[in-house]
């Protein structure tokens, strides 16, 4: 058995657009290897599944008093983690090309790389996130021959792999990101990813 195969594993399940989302994809692989877990990237959208659930979108958008307190919150949240903060001028932002790049590098090593700088482009820096010419820079900076990858991610195969996740999470019961399973006991937002972390090293969360 190699050492890989052999690590505890938690699923991360995230979505580009998602503001808290953005929290943990920026600290997941610094804290999973720091306690030897193996991170599986899961991207997904949360569109269909709000949809599923009677709204059309965000509820963070729907709710006023919801979303004042949560773009606080996001203020306080980026200070204590060490990240850069700006409100998106669109949220949510459509992440559908973003996260179908992603799907084809779920299992690659520049997968973590990659994500944090497309949350980057649309937490800290308030750009488009599903744009070709946005995405380009960020697969050409990490070694990778963008155009290649980027027609793959607007092929069928891929659009329907996306689908095809996206309703997984939704039959796994997942109502919002950032959502993390360690075997099939699911942890919600980002402030639960410590627990999760410590179920998957042996403790209890």
């Amino acid at each position: 058995m190699s050492l890989r195969s052999s690590m505890p594993e938690i699923e991360f399940w995230f979505e580009f657009a998602s503001n808290y989302s953005y929290l943990s994809v920026m600290r997941i692989e610094g804290e999973a290897k720091r306690v030897g877990v193996r991170t599986l990237w899961r991207p997904f959208l949360l569109g269909p599944i709000f949809r599923d659930l009677g709204m059309e979108t965000s509820p963070f958008v729907l709710q006023k008093e919801k979303g004042a307190y949560v773009w606080q919150d996001m203020k306080r949240q980026c200070r204590k983690y060490g990240l850069r903060w700006t409100r998106p001028s669109t949220f949510p932002r459509l992440s559908v090309l973003a996260s179908r790049v992603a799907l084809m590098g779920a299992e690659q090593a520049w997968m973590g790389a990659y994500c944090r700088r497309v949350m980057e482009l649309n937490f800290a820096l308030d750009e488009d996130i599903n744009s070709p010419t946005q995405l380009s820079p960020i697969l050409a900076d990490l070694g990778l021959s963008a155009d290649e990858i980027l027609a793959q991610a607007q092929a069928e195969p891929t659009k329907a792999l996306l689908r095809t996740q996206t309703e997984q999470a939704r039959a796994r019961g997942i109502f919002g990101a950032p959502t993390f399973f360690v075997g099939t006991e699911m942890f919600w937002g980002n402030d639960r990813l410590d627990d999760a972390l410590q179920l998957a090293v042996g403790g209890s969360a």
